[in-house]
């Protein structure tokens, strides 16, 4: 039987760009056009099936993972979820795991939803951009209303039946002038993991080649680093930010998890509500249509040559700017969808947040490193999951008279702490 020959994550849309929200700057709103005929965007029963099936035949992982995005998922209801939960039931072989991710906005969710993503340890990505004032800006609804505290409820929801969520914030124009008050409302909620995704939308109509909502790029870069100067102090061990867990990868010589930093990408492809099949999330449009699940299955579209000649010219496209910079390992040339300004020797194709992200990474760079030889130190193979990395950083801030982290009872400066 034809397996994937790597690992992927595919990003289903079982309900395609329909949200119960309006925000501003949402990149996936728009591609209703992509379907002016369609009247419901809701995945079928029978194509629903079919592409459990595929997923599950197609991966060679222990843990088959699948990942529901919309669009807001929530709007299918929680019986379509059920469904779902029922049919990977039915297929999934003799010992293999099914895990569940899903992101959505929160509004939704009640107790009979939490009590169902907990019952099926589902993973929760929630939407949620700061503290009020910040968020409800340009989170609202389709008659512009704020969301804030709906959304809030729903996180209290999921802490209440312990429902593993995670935070996305985007960052915008706006937001991106206040670090800190971002960063601290999430810790005051007792967050444990957060992503930052900056607001990149090209305007070709625009001299400037951005929307207003946009993060300049410069800005981007002050407002990790000032993020990560107190996550240095504070909270290393205790939050987990997804760049900063990025950048440290690169001192124990792992591949990033996330696709944006990978030389190569084109591994997390999305299947859209119709069986579309697309190579990113951030190139749904005619022209990157590679194929639709009913016609060639699942395992096909990841094999055939277009997905990976996709991911391929991310490197072959790699302006010779960003080739002999220094924090290359860390950045490789960012998403290709933000590779639309002109490098400082006019070549073009350059990362419109090169300038933000080589601030932050040079940034970050001796504590990587200091990080790294204290791993060299500790003779701990390079080969070692990001949990144990992530209990090496928090190792390097603990003070030298408390408990070792290894658990061996002795003080810090007795046992693991670097001589």
């Amino acid at each position: 039987m034809l397996k994937a020959s790597r690992k992927f994550q595919v990003f289903a849309k079982p309900v395609g760009p329909v949200c119960n929200l309006n925000c501003y700057y949402c990149y996936y709103l728009n591609k209703k056009q992509l379907y002016p005929y369609e009247k419901s965007f809701r995945m079928s029963d029978d194509l629903l099936e079919n592409y459990i099936i595929q997923h599950i035949k197609a991966s060679d992982e222990e843990e088959i993972r699948f990942s529901w995005h919309g669009g807001e998922p929530t709007l299918l209801g929680l019986d379509y979820f059920k469904k779902i939960v029922s049919l990977q039931r039915k297929y999934k072989p003799a010992n293999r795991r099914i895990a569940n991710g899903m992101q959505t906005n929160g509004i939704l969710l009640d107790e009979e939803w939490c009590q169902f993503l907990a019952s099926e340890n589902f993973s929760i990505g929630l939407s949620l951009d700061g503290p009020q004032e910040i968020h409800d800006r340009y989170r609202v609804t389709k008659d512009h209303k704020p969301t804030h505290e709906k959304v809030m409820r729903g996180y209290e929801l999921l802490r209440k039946h312990r429902v593993y969520c995670d935070i996305l914030c985007v960052v915008n124009s706006y937001s991106v002038q206040y670090p800190l008050e971002v960063y601290r409302f999430f810790k005051q909620i007792g967050t444990s993991y957060i992503s930052f995704l900056p607001v990149v939308e090209s305007v070709p109509s625009d001299e400037k080649g951005f929307n207003n909502l946009t993060v300049p790029a410069r800005a981007w870069g002050d407002f990790l680093c000032t993020i990560f100067d107190e996550w240095i102090e504070q909270d290393i061990g205790i939050i987990k930010v997804q760049i900063f867990e990025e950048a440290t990868r690169t001192a124990f010589g792992q591949e990033h998890s996330l696709c944006i930093f990978r030389p190569i990408c084109g591994d997390i492809p999305v299947i859209e509500h119709n069986g579309d099949f697309f190579p990113c999330d951030h190139f749904v449009n005619i022209e990157s249509r590679l194929g639709n699940i009913r016609d060639i299955s699942l395992v096909e579209l990841l094999e055939s040559s277009a997905p990976k000649a996709f991911g391929q010219a991310k490197h072959d496209t790699l302006p010779s700017y960003c080739k002999t910079c220094e924090v290359l390992n860390m950045c490789n040339g960012e998403c290709p969808k933000n590779r639309f300004i002109k490098s400082p020797d006019g070549e073009l194709g350059l990362n419109y947040l090169c300038v933000g992200y080589k601030h932050f990474f040079t940034h970050c760079t001796p504590f990587v490193q200091a990080v790294a030889e204290q791993w060299n130190r500790q003779n701990i193979k390079q080969q070692t999951t990001m949990t144990q990395a992530t209990d090496s950083i928090a190792a390097y801030k603990i003070h030298r008279n408390a408990p070792c982290p290894c658990g061996s009872g002795k003080k810090y400066k007795n046992c693991c702490m670097p001589k």
